[in-house]
């Protein structure tokens, strides 16, 4: 598993707000504690809101606003991918501020809005990795909000692929990677899947209901169990 890889699992543990001592979540990812601790205060350092120190353990806090903009998620959509066109540009200069202005962005993301904040900014994944699922995001982003199922292809760390379809909930930003919690029919359960991963989506005829257990209320409930 890389790095960036093992900092995203690691937010996925942290995001229950419960304390977890480095040696769990070291045995759980198959890394050493002293990896752990590495890895802790890089999301730290990268303004991932974490408190917690070595030997007692780590937990996730409220999520730190941007003052005084409020930004929805197509607006972040939208300044990443202009970010990423200028971050490609000729122009050295330009393309460094560009990535500046995107680190610090992301330090200090997300934003306040109606739906539960879960996406925490951490400067950790290379700008190209969210350029990658660009082009999916209005199709996502129409399925969600006309509650249309999805047929992708996904493929894990190992390069793995398998064909998905989904039942698309809510669009997340992870520092430079967007995801998707989804209702997986593969798997008969949720997942979290990275957009930059997705291949040859399609959104589908079919539309889904508020179906008992798999809605994002359910998942977001099942976080705190």
């Amino acid at each position: 598993m890389s790095r960036k890889d093992r900092l995203f699992e690691m937010i996925q543990i942290l995001r229950d707000g419960r304390l977890h001592r480095a040696q769990d979540m070291a045995e759980r990812l198959e890394v050493s504690v002293r990896t752990i601790y590495r890895d802790m205060d890089k999301l730290i350092a990268s303004g991932v809101p974490v408190e917690g120190e070595r030997g007692l353990g780590y937990s996730m806090t409220a999520p730190i606003t941007l003052p005084p903009l409020n930004l929805t998620m197509t607006e972040l959509e939208a300044f990443h991918l202009g970010m990423d066109v200028v971050a490609k540009s000729s122009d050295a200069e330009l393309a460094e501020a560009a990535k500046s202005l995107i680190a610090k962005v992301d330090i200090v993301l997300p934003e306040d809005r109606d739906a539960p904040a879960l996406g925490w900014g951490f400067a950790a994944n290379p700008l190209e990795d969210a350029a990658k699922g660009f082009k999916y995001m209005p199709t996502l982003r129409a399925a969600i909000r006309m509650h249309h199922k999805v047929r992708l292809g996904y493929h894990n760390e190992t390069g793995e692929m398998t064909e998905r379809v989904v039942r698309p909930l809510q669009l997340e930003y992870w520092g430079r990677v967007w995801t998707v919690i989804a209702w997986c029919e593969l798997r008969a359960d949720f997942r979290v899947f990275r957009v930059d991963r997705m291949r040859d989506v399609s959104v589908l005829p079919s539309q889904f209901g508020d179906d008992l257990g798999k809605t994002l209320s359910d998942y977001l409930e099942g976080l705190g169990e």
